[in-house]
C-alpha cells in the first residue's frame, strides 16, 4: 500500500487549503484513512479520520473548520482545511489501516500505512 500526500503550502491566517491523499494498492471500502499532524518539537496529533469509508471523526481543535472526504473513483481522500490558524502549522500525514476499530482511530500507533507528509504553514 502506498499513500501520497499533496496540497500543502504557505497560507495566511483565515485562508484555506485542500490536502490530498492518493491511495494505491488498497481499494477496500473497509480501509480507514486518518490525517495526523506533527509540529516541530511536538508529538504526532490526530486531526481527522474516515472510518471504513463511511463515518468521519475530527479532533476538537479542527471541528467545524476541517472536512475529510473521499473520491472513490480516484481512490483519494481529501482534507479540506478552512479558517486556518497559525497553530495549524505542521507536517501533515495521511495514514491507513485495514483493520481499524473505532476506539483506535485517534492513535497514530494503530495505523500501518503512512505517507511521506506535506507541510502546511499558516503565517502572515
Amino acid at each position: 500500500v502506498q499513500l501520497v500526500e499533496s496540497g500543502g503550502g504557505l497560507v495566511q491566517p483565515g485562508g484555506s487549503l485542500r490536502l490530498s491523499c492518493a491511495v494505491s494498492g488498497q481499494s477496500s471500502s473497509q480501509y480507514t484513512i486518518g490525517w495526523f499532524r506533527q509540529a516541530p518539537g511536538k508529538g504526532r496529533e490526530f486531526v481527522a479520520a474516515l472510518f471504513r469509508g463511511r463515518n468521519t471523526y475530527y479532533a476538537d481543535s479542527v471541528k467545524g473548520r476541517f472536512t475529510i472526504s473521499r473520491d472513490v473513483a480516484k481512490n483519494t481522500v481529501y482534507l479540506q482545511m478552512n479558517s486556518l490558524k497559525p497553530d495549524d502549522t505542521a507536517l501533515y500525514y495521511c495514514a491507513g489501516d485495514s483493520g481499524m476499530i473505532l476506539s483506535s482511530i485517534p492513535s497514530h500507533r494503530n495505523y500501518d500505512d503512512w505517507g511521506q507528509g506535506t507541510q502546511v504553514t499558516v503565517s502572515s
